[in-house]
């Protein structure tokens, strides 16, 4: 039977994918800094292998940003998940940029310089997102 990755190596995976596509920096890229190949990186990312700490200051300075960054977010066992903490509003923004999607929609809305048609582009993805959930719904109760 597989062992599942544990949730605090997958958080900090997927913060290490979400920081290495903000910054433009392919896995071959990365893996090649590190000197490993680059699916020890997919493996890093997306949380089955364990990264060392050594590894991991190698890394935040490759990607620029300090060790705590990984970390930032990162699931508690002595939280409460949910409702309104900190923690389950981070973990949502984090889980969306860790896609290359989330990362492409970031760059061209901050590119956006007028606020009324980023405010028309928040608008629509809603509504976007309410028909979406609202079909599910229909079909649901079918």
């Amino acid at each position: 039977m597989r062992k599942l990755p544990n949730p605090i190596d997958r958080h900090v995976g997927a913060r290490i994918r979400m920081r290495r596509l903000l910054a433009g920096v392919s896995q071959d890229r990365l893996a090649d800094g590190l000197g490993v190949a680059f699916q020890q990186v997919q493996k890093y990312e997306n949380g089955s292998n364990r990264i060392s700490a050594s590894r991991l200051q190698h890394i935040a300075n490759m990607l620029d940003v300090s060790v705590s960054f990984f970390f930032e977010g990162a699931p508690t066992g002595d939280l409460p998940q949910g409702g309104f903490s900190d923690a389950a509003s981070s973990a949502y923004v984090s889980d969306f940029l860790a896609t290359g999607e989330g990362v492409r929609l970031m760059k061209a809305f901050v590119r956006l310089k007028n606020a009324r048609m980023r405010r028309r582009i928040v608008d629509l993805v809603e509504a976007l997102a309410g028909e979406d959930n609202d079909a599910r719904l229909q079909t649901q109760e079918l």
